[in-house]
């Protein structure tokens, strides 16, 4: 639908009668560019058919919101770990499942709990597992997936995301589903957790944050805090981040001051054009 947008013309004045009797009454006419309709500046802003055009969209919009919501329930698959869909015990998978999910080194130091799940699910979502049970790798023939270096929590969180397209992120959980999703090449969950993490960059975590962020090619989270940092180059030095960064990873402390001389040559670029 065509937007329409209103201009206001020159004020038509009234005759020297009305003039007369109120010598201060001049009334601007306004003039929608679209219908070209003269209407007073005193009408709400907006001549009647764009008015009601306008609401006429907003009402429409909304219809096409409610649709892909509802499109959005209705391709959303259910996680077989939703304990709103079930009341199995999590030692108990539901029925159905195909395979299962371990994360092998869960710090409870109990036996590992199995993480249920459905192959074709995993497959769609990610080219990893896709690659590990099309071939007839020992994951697939065995059913159970075994996951390093991830928490029992954050891979059920990371399976239910795969069905629901959700998750209740901190900081500390963001980071560790980042990293199951790059691992994964689960993009959309990476680009969510990415988003979320640069949305709680600080002076005090950006170091970190950057060091991280440079280990698992997270590019945005990577720019942010590079940002950060630059623009606070004379406190840098005293971080202890910063001392145990040039320990560990010396390359990343080149490239810090190599931005910051850029930053610092564009800006002496834009101060001095000629």
């Amino acid at each position: 639908m065509r937007r329409r947008r209103c201009t206001s013309v020159r004020p038509q004045y009234q005759t020297d009668t009305e003039s007369e009797s109120d010598p201060d009454s001049t009334e601007e006419t306004m003039r929608c560019i679209s219908c070209q309709e003269d209407y007073g500046a005193r009408d709400a802003g907006t001549c009647k058919e764009c008015y009601e055009e306008a609401n006429e969209t907003e009402e429409e919009l909304k219809r096409e919101i409610e649709d892909l919501k509802a499109k959005v329930a209705f391709l959303k698959f259910w996680s077989p770990i939703d304990p709103h869909h079930h009341h199995s015990s999590r030692s108990h998978p539901p029925c159905f499942s195909d395979i299962v999910l371990v994360a092998s080194e869960d710090a409870t130091g109990g036996s590992a709990v199995p993480v249920p799940a459905h192959k074709a699910v995993l497959v769609s979502r990610s080219p990893v597992f896709r690659a590990m049970l099309e071939n007839e790798m020992e994951e697939s023939l065995s059913g159970t997936i075994k996951i390093g270096d991830v928490s029992y929590d954050a891979l059920r969180a990371f399976v239910n995301y795969l069905y629901t397209a959700e998750a209740c992120l901190d900081e500390h959980m963001a980071c560790e589903l980042l990293v199951l999703a790059e691992k994964y090449q689960v993009k959309h969950l990476k680009a969510y957790c990415e988003k979320f993490l640069v949305s709680k960059l600080n002076w005090d975590n950006s170091v970190m944050n950057y060091a991280f962020a440079h280990q698992h090619n997270a590019k945005h989270m990577l720019d942010a805090a590079l940002s950060l940092i630059t623009d606070n180059m004379d406190k840098l030095t005293k971080r202890e981040e910063y001392m145990e960064l040039v320990e560990k990873d010396p390359r990343l402390v080149v490239e810090i001051y190599e931005a910051y001389l850029s930053k610092q040559d564009n800006t002496a670029a834009h101060k001095d054009p000629s």
